[in-house]
């Protein structure tokens, strides 16, 4: 029971990982595969200067977007589907452990 227990909770921070490393490998296809569709996201409007705190909120409104799936990229897709589902099962996970941890009492 401890090692389901343990197993949910790494499984959960598995997932948030995987969450995070999907961003940056839809950035780095976008980079290499679509450098056009990259400079809208990534260089700002006017003379402002480019930071990543920018870059990252823009990745974000394009990965909530349809513009991506657009592109027609299977890469691209199968990253995004990762990005968006991968949260959904680390919480479910989480839940999951401490349900077993509230049972336990």
């Amino acid at each position: 029971m401890i090692t389901l227990y343990l197993s949910l909770l790494f499984a959960g921070v598995v997932f948030f990982l995987l969450h995070f490393l999907a961003q940056y490998r839809i950035a780095v296809l976008m980079r290499t595969r679509h450098a056009a569709q990259w400079q809208i996201i990534a260089e700002p409007e006017g003379n402002q200067k480019p930071g990543l705190l920018r870059v990252w909120m823009r990745l974000q409104l394009a990965l909530r977007s349809p513009i991506l799936p657009a592109l027609e990229d299977a890469a691209i897709t199968r990253w995004r589907r990762v990005w968006r589902y991968c949260p959904w099962a680390a919480w479910l996970c989480w839940f999951a452990a401490l349900s077993m941890q509230w049972m336990a009492r």
